[in-house]
């Protein structure tokens, strides 16, 4: 399995989807007597996460294009309202603004990087209006949301306790954490250290660093000086692969690894092989064997969905039926009181929004796992438990090690 976490460009994007939101955004003859349902996107189109952006929007568009062409939820169209957060805070602010105040959505689905998230969440919460998002900060879902949020993501917490314990398979004795400057560095070199304590193995340092910096050969040299054997870079793509060239350049020889949001397969291409060689990456893992995960995969033309993508088809399955279990009442409230009851207890699996809503429609229970897993949160809204995708960069591609 050597393709990889696939970039989409803008262009490509209004190219690749004119027909999806088309679909999903035009009411047909047989609704059009009745409002659509208005739900917005928000996802990184540039800046750092522009990677991912526009892949995840593609995911969503193709669901209410899927939901639309089966009759809506109820009989009303799905109408997306799709904005670019820049992966920037007050970008996003802006952004999600105009989605509440203007487009009247009942929901915000698909914010990326936790600062975002963090930023547009009190909007949110305050107007009513439900979030769905893909951050791993666990102050996230610390915040007071009353409700308004989840996350398929798993937390930061999760996420540092499954790296923690690789890197104890690895028998790795001393780690070095060079992070950028985001909400979620210091939760998770707070729990690696304790899972590295933990197996008789250290964190003998860390530095934080402003990620829109040019050079960081300082902080290569500070973390050369603890003589780790492990450095682990957990910042964006941007700024990771200037850390990984001048880290090469000072001779360093020991274990690399990095969230595989960091170091993807446009980074591995924009270095020499022997810049990334041998460098780990984790990530969450998307159902693969699932229907759902396939039919997305032939949708967006790939046979390797990223998890992101694979969160915002789920993100966008789990508030039409949470809408269609409340009879149709499009609110932020509504979704808030219904996306469990859809999503995890004793009702008829299904895997498509679809598929849901026809159970749906004929009074039945359902428990929607989507192309991202189960969708099961506990009561501040976090995903509970998910597989993790384990890989090794080797001569400019990834390889598989393992998914656990």
């Amino acid at each position: 399995m050597t393709a990889r976490f696939p970039a989409v460009s803008r262009r490509a994007l209004l190219r690749g989807s004119a027909g999806l939101a088309a679909a999903a955004c035009l009411p047909t003859h047989a609704w059009a007597q009745k409002d659509p349902i208005r739900l917005g996107t928000l996802t990184p189109l540039t800046g750092a996460g522009g990677n991912y952006g526009p892949s995840m929007r593609k995911a969503m568009a193709w669901v209410a294009e899927q939901v639309n062409a089966s009759g809506g939820v109820l009989g009303r169209s799905v109408q997306l309202v799709s904005e670019d957060d820049q992966t920037n805070p007050e970008a996003a602010v802006r952004a999600a603004r105009k989605l509440i105040d203007v487009d009247k959505v009942a929901a915000i689905m698909g914010t990326w990087a936790s600062s975002v998230t963090t930023a547009v969440a009190p909007l949110c919460w305050e107007s009513k209006v439900f979030l769905t998002t893909v951050s791993g900060a666990d102050s996230i879902t610390l915040l007071p949301h009353q409700g308004y949020l989840v996350r398929t993501q798993p937390n930061s917490h999760l996420q540092s306790t499954k790296l923690g314990e690789f890197l104890l398979c690895l028998k790795v004795k001393r780690v070095f954490i060079l992070a950028a400057q985001t909400p979620y560095a210091v939760a998770v070199q707070k729990r690696v250290t304790e899972v590295m304590a933990g197996g008789g193995a250290e964190v003998v340092g860390g530095l934080v660093y402003d990620r829109d910096k040019t050079t960081f050969r300082s902080e290569v040299d500070q973390a050369l000086r603890a003589k780790p054997d492990m450095v682990f870079f957990n910042g964006y793509t941007p700024d990771v692969t200037v850390v990984l060239k001048e880290i090469f350049k000072a001779g360093y020889t020991g274990g690399k690894v990095a969230p595989a949001f960091a170091v993807n397969q446009k980074l591995l291409a924009s270095l020499p092989p022997e810049v990334t060689e041998g460098t780990y990456t984790w990530a969450p893992s998307p159902a693969l064997g699932s229907d759902a995960f396939k039919r997305l995969g032939r949708a967006l033309g790939t046979d390797d969905v990223d998890p992101y993508s694979a969160q915002t088809h789920d993100h966008i399955g789990l508030v039409c039926l949470a809408i269609a279990r409340a009879r149709g009442e499009a609110t932020g409230t509504a979704i808030r009181e219904h996306v469990r009851r859809i999503s995890q207890g004793g009702g008829t699996r299904v895997e498509s929004a679809v598929e849901g809503l026809k159970l749906l429609g004929q009074g039945k229970e359902i428990n929607y796992e989507g192309a991202s897993g189960p969708c099961d949160f506990n009561e501040v809204g976090d995903i509970l438990d998910c597989k993790f995708r384990f890989e090794q960069a080797e001569k400019g591609k990834f390889k598989l090690l393992k998914i656990a």
